[in-house]
């Protein structure tokens, strides 16, 4: 089915043309006729001296051995990196945090009732994976961040352990107090599992990859196909990030060698009960002895058993037991000072620790910025030098909660406010279709670049290859939208990857950038991702890693010389105003749903009106949803649309006529001030750290995006003075946005 759905898609790629963004007659966003003639030449030689070869050297040296932070060959590989950068003529360092990272000491997953059983809690070498066998480096299968915990309770079969997954448990009068939850992964950020499951009163949680999502039935199994084996487990963090990234010990502060840190009892983003992940292997037992209600259909995998919910009488015992150590984090960064704007930085990031190998992930990532990067030195050499300063960052720690970009975002927070232009990342890499998420004010930017990357196997631009994988799979509601707007709109960012520091900290415009879709997985954060399983199921020729590296290669470079910065209010203006109308229809359909179980739930109470013992069981009456004011936040949108036109008019009427000095440098300022416009100081409601009022992860989604989350998740809470707050909060940050666009108008339409 998933190749049927890619042959589709490049069938349909290849009826599209390119799009006209990419014309060279049509200058890049940001540059005059003059200057876009020489930008598209310097990247035609950027081009000219990629090689998928060095990729592949690179990847079989950074995952030859395991590597997570702390690790001998971690540090090693930190070493490898900076030496390279220095041979391509970077001015680099590597910079050291000392962070917590507990390993474990004691693993124990054994059933006592109705049967015994002990899980193996162990990946077994494969044949033709020549790394897979090196048990003595390898990190054993964890939670990172789970507490230590010795517990015994009847077991609960909890879904993907969401909160409409306890919803649906309590309608059948099942709930999880002084019990252990199994959940699968997927559904949601694995660390919402043990979030949700400690606060409805379970005392341990196991989390499973089920076959159905992640094994034999996507496919053969690794080594005959790349899906995880029996025996696999992911591996992962269960931080509580919602709340904030990075170090557990040092919030807000980078954890430096002399921080002052928190005692461990007083971490906030520690799990409150015991977590750990196992194989289907281990999992197929422990749900087998399951009895109690048949799970729901959409709840059922494709283990060869009937999924039952518990509780019991399956009686599990999990026992935990953590090293609290600290560990070296070691991030390298590398500069090329800008010749006429050294103090404007561009920063483009991937991080180089991985689970174990880290083939895939993230070491495909890496190995493209690498290639950039060299490809970015050798036309230094040749005396072309970026306007602006180009920072080049390799993190280390970001598999246990983006420790190493935290920490050094919040080391370097006021340089950064000070001169960050913008962060562009990238993380693992694969097969297939551009991934392009971030900044809506960089929209128009990277359509442009991704209508003149050709896809290395249909020979269409990247661009179209995504429109035609969007067009397939839209709506017709989408479709329309698809085919009447030429550009491809950005996904919005949640978290999960090291831009987070950057955007929803800091207020530093970012992108998240990657290929992916045909490359098969099952190897996730487990011991086979590997060279070998990533050169047989990944990316074998290494193709889209130089994609990558073109993609956003392009988008540093033009970062980094454009005389005006090629930011786009329209696309933000755009997007926002999508996002103001989603949250005034939720309040609505929030409104008609409590109305609508208030009915039902009075024809009810009418028909039992003979039986008062009945009635006394009905749920209580939903409170009404009072009126809630959107015009504060529609007023804001209404005067950045004019502000935006404004802005537009303002460009167009110049003609492509350079700005003078002067005025170039105040409107890039101004330009550079715009996403950290829409940050405020006291950050989220109960989450400071998160400071960007437009995007943000979930509370309850942990990577997924809530856009105007202050106001979305205090609807969704029922919250509705809290709501009313937030509306007002949004429309003061649009507000502000708005006066900066009209004073960029102002600039842009007047000379020197």
């Amino acid at each position: 089915m998933r190749l049927a759905r890619s042959l589709a898609a490049a069938a349909l790629a290849a009826a599209l043309p390119l799009s006209p963004l990419g014309a060279d007659q049509v200058p890049p966003l940001g540059f005059t006729p003059e200057s876009a003639k020489a930008q598209r030449e310097l990247e035609a030689r950027f081009d000219a001296s990629l090689d998928a070869a060095r990729l592949r050297e690179w990847m079989r040296r950074l995952s030859a051995r395991p590597h997570p932070v702390g690790s001998p060959y971690g540090k090693q590989n930190a070493e490898f990196i900076a030496a390279e950068f220095r041979s391509w003529g970077y001015d680099t360092s590597i910079e050291e945090f000392e962070v917590l990272f507990p390993t474990p000491r004691v693993r124990l997953v054994e059933m006592l009732a109705p049967t015994s059983f002990k899980a193996k809690l162990a990946e077994p070498p494969v044949p033709g994976d020549a790394t897979s066998g090196l048990v003595a480096e390898q990190l054993p299968s964890y939670n990172a961040y789970s507490i230590d915990g010795d517990v015994t309770g009847e077991l609960v079969y909890v879904n993907y352990g969401v909160p409409k997954d306890y919803e649906e448990l309590a309608r059948r009068g099942i709930d999880v107090k002084g019990k252990i939850v199994i959940a699968r992964y997927g559904g949601s950020w694995r660390g919402i599992k043990p979030k949700v499951a400690a606060e409805q009163g379970a005392v341990g949680c196991l989390i499973y990859s089920d076959p159905r999502d992640d094994g034999y039935f996507e496919g053969d199994v690794y080594p005959k196909g790349a899906w995880r084996p029996e025996q696999g487990a992911q591996r992962g963090s269960v931080a509580d990030m919602p709340l904030y990234p990075g170090d557990p010990l040092t919030p807000g502060v980078g954890a430096t060698r002399d921080a002052k840190r928190l005692p461990r009892e007083d971490a906030k983003t520690l799990t409150r009960i015991p977590v750990l992940p196992i194989s289907y292997g281990d999992a197929q037992p422990l749900l087998k002895a399951l009895a109690g209600p048949v799970a729901p259909e959409s709840w059922r995998g494709a283990l060869p058993i009937t999924y039952h919910l518990g509780p019991g009488p399956a009686k599990v015992h999990l026992k935990l037991v953590f090293d609290w150590k600290l560990a070296t984090a070691y991030d390298v960064i590398a500069r090329l000072e800008g010749s006429q704007w050294p103090d404007e930085w561009v920063l483009r990031g991937n991080h180089h620790d991985g689970w174990v190998f880290g083939a895939h992930d993230p070491v495909s990532g890496l190995v493209a910025l690498m290639e950039e990067a060299r490809a970015v030195g050798e036309l230094a050499r040749t005396g072309w030098r970026p306007k602006r300063t180009l920072i080049y960052a390799a993190w280390d720690a970001e598999e246990p909660g983006l420790l190493g970009s935290t920490e050094w975002a919040e080391s370097h927070a006021q340089e950064l406010r000070d001169h960050a232009v913008a962060y562009v990342n990238s993380d693992s890499n694969g097969r297939g279709f551009l991934g392009m998420g971030g900044s809506h004010t960089l929209e128009r930017l990277v359509n442009e670049i991704a209508a003149e990357v050709p896809d290395p196997q249909t020979k269409v631009s990247v661009a179209e290859r995504e429109r035609a994988r969007r067009l397939l799979r839209a709506t017709p509601e989408e479709r329309k939208e698809l085919r009447g707007n030429p550009r491809l709109r950005l996904y919005a960012l949640g978290s999960g990857s090291d831009y987070t520091p950057f955007l929803q900290h800091l207020g530093i415009a970012s992108l998240n950038l990657g290929f992916g879709g045909e490359n098969e997985g099952g190897e996730y954060h487990s011991i086979y991702d590997s060279f070998d399983h990533y050169a047989r199921f990944g990316d074998p020729d290494f193709a889209y890693g130089v994609a990558l590296a073109k993609v956003a290669g392009r988008v540093v470079l033009r970062l980094a010389s454009a005389e005006v910065l090629p930011f786009d209010v329209a696309g933000f203006t755009d997007t926002v105003a999508r996002y103001g109308r989603e949250v005034a229809k939720l309040a609505d359909d929030l409104r008609e749903e409590a109305a609508e179980e208030n009915r039902r739930l009075d024809e009810k109470t009418y028909s039992l009106a003979a039986d008062p013992r009945e009635r006394s069981v009905l749920p209580p009456r939903r409170a009404p949803v009072p009126f809630l004011d959107f015009s504060p936040l529609q007023n804001a949108q209404s005067r950045l649309e004019s502000a935006t036109r404004a802005y537009q008019e303002a460009v167009a009427k110049r003609g492509g006529k350079p700005l003078g000095p002067a005025s170039a440098r105040a409107l890039n300022r101004l330009l550079r001030s715009l996403e950290p416009s829409l940050t405020r100081q006291h950050g989220l409601p109960s989450r400071p750290w998160f400071q960007h009022q437009v995007y943000a992860p979930g509370f309850y989604t942990g990577y997924g995006v809530k856009t105007l989350p202050g106001i979305r998740e205090a609807l969704e809470q029922r919250d509705w003075k809290a709501a009313g707050t937030q509306v007002q909060v949004a429309a003061g940050v649009l507000e502000g946005l708005a006066g900066l666009v009209e004073q960029a108008a102002a600039l842009a339409s007047g000379g020197e």
